[in-house]
């Protein structure tokens, strides 16, 4: 192991010097800050993360709360994780995933323990447990989501009630009057979870602005559940044209339903959906899309947590754009 003394005699400087550089407490002259930097890189220096943390009373973690629940859809959870942990390395952060359903539990133990420096939490719902405790905590923290009541808080999140009413304004556009959502399973809904949620406005209110007749459905996603939402739409709202979908794992069953019915995508019925680009882009027919920015999601969160750590960053919610993109699953309304 290279210590700290041999960078020093290999830079030509005192240790404290190297020490200084590593923490940043005083300023150092950028030739000199160059020369330590290049006697780091060429002795493969890593300074110990125990006496580390005891000088700079920091754990130079971060906690990252997933809770991986089976009715979400895991793939997106993960993306997400890690651009959280790469984006974290190029900032010296490691990060620690904290994957159970412990709730306030979980803020509680990494508040009170040390562990890490900051938290991101995941999976956020409109009226969020964990909310209270990490108001009163004075431990960093970011969202990844938005809940109802956004005061004192950092988030960040894909503006999901812009997605739903682009959705809607596609298909209107297109001539589309009846549209059917199939939706995330049950209890997604049931905890009020934000994303879900405030895609359900937005899509309830642009189609209340053109005129358009919605009908949602939630859906436990997999062939057997899909045929049975599937069904029980076309029994109440046989004139349906067009469905948006906010379900990974309802995406393919649905088009082969569609093509086992004789409706043709996007001649009889037009679909589109909100999902990884991954998935839109290698289903059956190439889905008209809101893809989910994971990547920008977890690099965002990073960012905003790093900020606040060094004293820089506020409160503040970051809410990114959507962007629909038309492939081969939307057209014109036929004619009825």
């Amino acid at each position: 192991m290279v210590t700290l003394a041999e960078v020093a005699q290999h830079a030509g400087v005192s240790a404290s010097t190297v020490s200084y550089v590593l923490s940043g407490k005083r300023s150092i002259s950028a030739t000199t800050r160059q020369r330590v930097e290049r006697s780091i890189r060429e002795l493969g220096y890593h300074p110990n993360a125990g006496a580390r943390a005891l000088a700079s009373s920091r754990s130079n973690v971060i906690a990252l709360m997933v809770p991986l629940r089976t009715d979400m859809y895991v793939p997106v959870m993960m993306e997400i994780a890690i651009a959280v942990a790469t984006t974290a390395r190029t900032h010296g952060y490691d990060v620690l995933l904290l994957t159970g359903e412990e709730g306030p539990d979980a803020v509680r133990r990494v508040a009170g323990s040390g562990l890490a420096d900051g938290m991101i939490l995941m999976d956020v719902e409109l009226d969020d447990e964990r909310l209270p405790l990490l108001r009163e905590s004075a431990q960093p923290a970011v969202l990844i989501g938005l809940p109802a009541d956004t005061t004192g808080l950092t988030c960040v999140d894909l503006d999901f009630r812009a997605t739903g009413a682009l959705c809607v304004e596609h298909l209107a556009g297109l001539g589309h009057r009846d549209v059917a959502v199939i939706g995330e399973a049950p209890a997604v809904y049931e905890r009020h979870t934000g994303f879900a949620e405030r895609t359900l406005d937005g899509l309830r209110s642009a189609a209340r602005e053109t005129g358009l007749r919605l009908l949602h459905r939630p859906c436990e996603g997999g062939y057997d559940a899909t045929a049975v939402t599937v069904a029980r739409i076309l029994d109440e709202r046989p004139d349906t044209t067009g469905f948006v979908v906010q379900n990974e794992a309802a995406v393919e069953p649905l088009l082969a339903l569609l093509r086992q019915q004789g409706r043709a995508v996007p001649e009889d019925v037009s679909v589109v959906a909100v999902c990884p680009e991954q998935v839109a882009v290698q289903a059956s027919v190439r889905l008209t899309s809101v893809s989910l920015p994971a990547q920008e999601m977890g690099r965002h969160a990073v960012e905003q947590l790093v900020a606040k750590l060094d004293g820089r960053g506020g409160d503040e919610v970051v809410l990114l754009p959507p962007e629909l993109t038309v492939r081969a699953s939307s057209g014109p309304a036929p004619a009825r």
